[in-house]
């Protein structure tokens, strides 16, 4: 398969109707990655996992147990498909790509218009890894390896740092701005952190703000 150049970039789907072909575990897994997000999900499955189901009985996911059919892409902003059939994994790419609708299939990269990266997650930090659907074990190899590079600090670091967002927003001339966000992020804070010491961090972080608004920075 020839190699295509990807475009990254992280979509805000709260609100947008997204369809999922599949009740599987890996089916399960896409679902709560949309509901994470936000996204009115709707699954089409023949059968699907208890977990799927307990969403469908919370009212969280639409669950539709019978066949795809092509008017389940209507008004459908993203189709995720990840059944066990390949004719139905094609048919669904077909439709979509008929309809407009960009669409993903579990291991078949010749029928996606994106792919879903492997994905580090830390609070509000996200990184995400992929290889352009080429290897998804080395990207898979490279998340554990950031998951150990980054561990909850930064998780904290982010949720200390947004905290103070409004106060540098509308206090902080706008020339210091940068530089308040970057001696908030640096790796002195992450170091602190690790060691647990969140008090010493937070008074750090209160010190840099009120000498950039003293214009002491």
């Amino acid at each position: 398969m020839r190699a295509r150049a990807l475009y990254p970039i992280y979509l805000d789907l709260r609100g947008r109707n997204c369809i999922v072909v599949g009740g599987g575990r890996v089916a399960e897994r896409k679902v709560r990655g949309l509901v994470a997000t936000g996204a009115t999900v709707t699954v089409v499955a023949k059968m699907a996992t208890p977990g799927i189901a307990r969403l469908a009985g919370k009212n969280i996911v639409n669950l539709f147990r019978r066949r795809f059919r092509a008017s389940d892409l209507k008004g459908k902003f993203i189709a995720l498909c990840a059944t066990d059939d390949p004719a139905v994994n094609a048919r669904v790419a077909s439709e979509a790509a008929a309809k407009g609708v960009m669409a993903n299939v579990a291991d078949s990269p010749a029928h996606c218009d994106f792919y879903l990266p492997s994905v580090v997650r830390r609070g509000r930090l996200q990184i995400a890894i992929s290889t352009g659907g080429a290897s998804p074990a080395l990207a898979a190899r490279i998340g554990k390896e950031l998951s150990m590079r980054y561990g909850s600090e930064y998780a904290e670091l982010l949720r200390m740092a947004t905290g103070l967002r409004p106060r540098v927003a509308h206090r902080v001339p706008q020339a210091k701005r940068a530089g308040v966000f970057h001696a908030m992020a640096s790796p002195a804070m992450v170091r602190l952190l690790r060691a647990g010491k969140k008090a010493a961090v937070r008074r750090a972080m209160e010190e840099i703000v009120e000498k950039a608004i003293n214009g002491k920075q």
